[in-house]
């Protein structure tokens, strides 16, 4: 197609792929609140007895689900050592 410009917008590719990774989606206009501090979204399939139990887990000890996962992937996928988070 002759004269369509590139905005290096949305189908850009990222030169430094790790700062594009850690980059936040959209400038902070305010203090984010605890529930937007996890504004990544990440969508997995599970089979219907998994989810179940993984609900079940959760109930359990008293969490929701996201927590539960959260803290699955804070142990099983630590921060890189010196990366100061």
């Amino acid at each position: 197609m002759k004269g369509r410009a590139t905005s290096g917008g949305f189908a850009a590719r990222p030169g430094d792929a790790e700062r594009w990774v850690r980059a936040p989606d959209r400038a902070p206009t305010r203090a984010a609140s605890a529930a937007e501090e996890f504004a990544a979204r990440l969508t997995i399939d599970v089979t219907a007895d998994m989810r179940g139990r993984i609900k079940i887990a959760a109930f359990q000890r008293g969490q929701t689900v996201a927590d539960m996962l959260r803290t699955l992937f804070e142990r099983e996928f630590p921060p890189p050592l010196g990366d100061g988070q």
